[in-house]
């Protein structure tokens, strides 16, 4: 008897299929989505070659596709952002590959620095801006795919949020 566990197994533990969970076809959580945005990130090789920067548009791309989602890389060069928006009936996690982002919502402002994640529901509204001096890169993954993204009113720009940031505390990003 092992001292270190009061836990055994007899015999074989692949012996018991019904212990086992059957692997998942598709992606269906938010974990799982994160994870696969996480191994893309770390995966240079998949993404950096891709990259581009255009000083008259944010510059994207769609990166891969899979049952019911997408995720797109998207580079952002100093000064340009997203306007105020949401997207529809997706859900999503997008991270900083490089750089940092400032994201504007009704709640304050976050900096966004290279490998902080996000994770937002149907219906988050913000905005997203490269307010630094050096070129940024996010990758975003959305579910289902992204078929909407509603523009909201200025009234929470960048530059409005940060006058009505300028009385409290910002959230600093983890």
């Amino acid at each position: 008897m092992n001292s270190d566990s009061d836990l055994q197994i007899a015999g074989d533990i692949l012996e018991v299929p019904h212990l086992l969970q059957a692997p998942r076809e598709h992606l269906a959580t938010v974990a799982e989505f994160a994870g696969l945005a996480r191994s893309i990130a770390a995966d240079r090789s998949e993404w950096e070659h891709l990259v581009r920067y255009d000083a008259t548009t944010r510059w994207y791309h769609r990166l891969r596709t899979g049952p019911g989602y997408e995720v797109w890389l998207l580079s952002w060069v100093p000064g340009q952002g997203s306007g105020r928006h949401d997207h529809g009936p997706s859900s999503g996690v997008w991270t900083v590959l490089e750089g940092a982002l400032t994201e504007h919502t009704e709640r304050g402002t976050r900096a966004l620095v290279t490998g902080t994640q996000r994770v937002f529901a149907p219906g988050y509204a913000h905005e997203v801006v490269n307010d630094t001096l050096e070129p940024a890169v996010s990758l975003h993954v959305y579910y289902p795919g992204l078929t909407e993204m509603p523009m909201h009113s200025p009234q929470c720009s960048a530059a409005a949020a940060r006058d009505a940031d300028a009385g409290s505390d910002a959230v600093p990003a983890r």
